[in-house]
C-alpha cells in the first residue's frame, strides 16, 4: 500500500473493515513495542500523535519527565495477514518525539534518517540488503520453548531432513502481501535453523523490514506451534544466527561496488571507514552476552579484515555482477535494533570517505583456521559483550555521530545485562528465561 495523507488512511480503514490499528516502534534495543488505535479515534491519533509513558521503555526517559509521542509513518501502512480478516487489524512504523515537537534521542529511525541524508548531500545513494538467520524450536504439552530444534537438517538440505520448508513458504507468501520482496530461502547449517533473505532497498525501508520480517516469523511460527528464536548462539554446538548486511553505494547510476575498487576509491574509503570503526560498532551490532559466543566459527568473523569471497572475513566482496555487487558486513546478529546498527554502519563508512581512508590489502586466507590466522596482527572483535561496551565508551567516533544522552542510556542498559547474567544462580536458566524466549 502506498498513501501519503491522512484521509487517504482513513478512506483504505473504512473501505476494508479494518478495527484496530498498531502504532509500533521499537527501545533503543530494537525490541518491537506498540500500542494499538481504535479506527474510531485514529483521526485523533493521526492528527495529534499518541501519548504514551516513554519511563516504561528500557532506555528511553526519566519518570520525572516521562511523556513522549508516537508519529506514524504514513508511508508504512500495512495490514497484518495473521490477524482476522474480520475487524481487520493494520500497523504503521513511527517515529517518537518529544511533546513540544522536539527531536528525541532515542528515535532510532530519525538517527538512520539522518544518516542516510548526509549521503544523499554527497550525491551517493546507499541500498542496504539483509540475510537473516533463525531457528525453529518444538514447543512442550503446555506451549512453553524447548530446546528441540524441529529438525536434525543442515545447509541447504530438503524434507524430510529439512522440516521448515511450509513455514518458510507461510513466511514469503506473508512478505510479499506486506510489501517486503523475499529473494532466497532455504534450511540453514544448524539443526532447525533456516534462512531467508530480502531484497535490497534504502537504509530506513530495510530496517522497517528487518523488524516485519522478525513479526512475520514469529506470527507464522506460533500459528504452527512453534517457537522462533532470533537469539545469535541458542544451540552450543550448532551454528550461530546472523544479521548480514549488504551494503552498495551508488553515484550518477553507477553501482560504485562493481569491478575493482581502488585503494583510495569512495567504496574503498567507506570500506575502510567500516572496517576503522569495526570494533566500537560492536555492542550495537551484537548487543547480548550471548552475541560473543558466536564469534570465530560456523561462519561468524573474528578478525578485523576483508576479502573477497572468503565467508572467514569481517567484510566479503561477492564475485557477482550489476545491482548485485556489494559489500557484506558478517559480524551483526538478529538481536540488534537494525536502525542503530544499519546507521552506524553507516556512519563509519561515511567517516571513511569524508577522511579519505585507504582500503587496507585484503586477507586471502581461512581466518577460521587458528595457524593460517596466527602471525597476521589484525585486530579482532570483541571478545565480550563487557569489553565491547569499553571499546565504545571510549570512541570519539561515537561521541560524535550518536544523538546526545543515547550512548550513556545504551552502555548502562548493557552493563546491567552483564551484571544481572553475571549474578545468576543458574546463567543457562537466565539466558532461558530473558534472551532465548524473548528475542
Amino acid at each position: 500500500m502506498s498513501y501519503s495523507t491522512q484521509q487517504d488512511i482513513l478512506d483504505f480503514v473504512e473501505d476494508n473493515n479494518v478495527k484496530f490499528v498498531r502504532f509500533a516502534f521499537c527501545d533503543i534495543f530494537g525490541t518491537q513495542k506498540n500500542i494499538a488505535v481504535l479506527a474510531s479515534n485514529l483521526s485523533k491519533a493521526l492528527e495529534e500523535g499518541v501519548c504514551f509513558d516513554g519511563s516504561s521503555i528500557a532506555g528511553f526517559m526519566h519518570v520525572e519527565e516521562s511523556d513522549l509521542v508516537l508519529r506514524p509513518d504514513l508511508s508504512t501502512v500495512t495490514i497484518l495477514p495473521w490477524r482476522p480478516t474480520e475487524g481487520r487489524v493494520m500497523q504503521f512504523f513511527c517515529d517518537v518525539e518529544k511533546p513540544d515537537g522536539a527531536s528525541f534521542g532515542g528515535n532510532c529511525r530519525g538517527f538512520l534518517r539522518d544518516v542516510n541524508r548526509k549521503f544523499k548531500k554527497l550525491g551517493l545513494t546507499c541500498n542496504v540488503g539483509t540475510e537473516c538467520e533463525f531457528y525453529l524450536f518444538e514447543k512442550d504439552d503446555r506451549g512453553r520453548p524447548t530446546c528441540i530444534p524441529i529438525d536434525f537438517g543442515g545447509y541447504f538440505d530438503v524434507a524430510p531432513l529439512d522440516a521448515g520448508e511450509n513455514l518458510r513458504r507461510d513466511i514469503c507468501l506473508t512478505m510479499e502481501q506486506m510489501g517486503m520482496a523475499p529473494q532466497h530461502s532455504h534450511h540453514e547449517s544448524g539443526n532447525g535453523q533456516n534462512e531467508i533473505d530480502c531484497r535490497y532497498a534504502g537504509p530506513l525501508k530495510t530496517a522497517d523490514n528487518v523488524m516485519t520480517f522478525k513479526q512475520i516469523v514469529r506470527a507464522i511460527a506460533m500459528r504452527n506451534g512453534l517457537h522462533a528464536s532470533f537469539l545469535p548462539k541458542p544451540l552450543p554446538q550448532q551454528a550461530g544466527s546472523g544479521l548480514h548486511i549488504n551494503l552498495s553505494l551508488y553515484m550518477d547510476g553507477k553501482n560504485l561496488f562493481e569491478g575493482d575498487i581502488a585503494p583510495d576509491s569512495v567504496a574503498g574509503s567507506f570500506m575502510a571507514g567500516v572496517l576503522a570503526h569495526s570494533r566500537e560498532l560492536t555492542v550495537f551490532t551484537n548487543p547480548l552476552p550471548n552475541s560473543y559466543q558466536r564469534f570465530g566459527c560456523d561462519e561468524a568473523p573474528r578478525y578485523v579484515s576483508w576479502s573477497r569471497q572468503n565467508r572467514s572475513q569481517l567484510v566479503r566482496i561477492p564475485m557477482v555482477k550489476g545491482d548485485s555487487c556489494r559489500m557484506e558486513l558478517r559480524s551483526p546478529d538478529p538481536a540488534c535494533n537494525p536502525y542503530l546498527a544499519i546507521g552506524l554502519i553507516l556512519a563509519a563508512g561515511l567517516d571513511g570517505i569524508e577522511k579519505r581512508m585507504v582500503l587496507p590489502p585484503p586477507v586471502n586466507r581461512n581466518l577460521f583456521d587458528a595457524a593460517e590466522a596466527e602471525g597476521l596482527g589484525l585486530e579482532t572483535l570483541p571478545a565480550t559483550l563487557e569489553e565491547a561496551v569499553q571499546v565504545a565508551e571510549e570512541s570519539e567516533f561515537l561521541r560524535k555521530v550518536l544523538p546526545e544522552g543515547l550512548s550513556k542510556r545504551y552502555f548502562s542498559e548493557e552493563l546491567k545485562r552483564c551484571a544481572a547474567l553475571r549474578s545468576a544462580p543458574d546463567q543457562a536458566e537466565h539466558e532461558r528465561v530473558y534472551y532465548f524466549n524473548a528475542i
